[in-house]
């Protein structure tokens, strides 16, 4: 996937830095990681509440359907609702259909009316010099 270009130093900056940008847990069996999320809060004006993104979820491919990314995700709504969040948000890709098969038996529902947008690199940089 050429789209990463993620470094150890990024990540140390955005998670234990002066200003984290976002927080991340562990799953561990035998004292072995198997499985991680990354989520960060949002607000909702909708709301005029906090919410949390899930950013990441991963589990290793021969430990899926064991109930890791099960725990992982409750500990993350645990979270949510300790936290007074309206919300739990996050994307999936249209070919990852064992994805959104797990996360429809969790209960949650794709947003149809709801398209995701991106401004990154070049045009991002571009709109930024031009602000007055």
């Amino acid at each position: 996937m050429n789209e990463i270009v993620a470094t150890e130093e990024g990540f140390r900056a955005g998670l234990f830095g002066v200003r984290p940008a976002a927080e991340a847990m562990l799953a561990e069996q035998d004292g072995e990681a198997v499985g991680y999320m990354l989520w960060f809060t949002t607000f909702s004006t909708f709301l005029a509440r906090p919410g949390v993104w899930l950013e990441d979820l991963f589990v290793r491919p021969e430990l899926r359907g064991r109930g890791v990314g099960r725990a992982l995700l409750a500990r993350l709504a645990a979270l949510a609702v300790e936290r007074d969040c309206g919300r739990m948000e996050w994307t999936v890709l249209d070919w990852n259909e064992p994805a959104q098969e797990f996360y429809r038996r969790l209960g949650a529902t794709p947003m149809p009316d709801w398209t995701t947008w991106r401004l990154a690199d070049g045009p991002l940089a571009a709109l930024g010099a031009n602000q007055s």
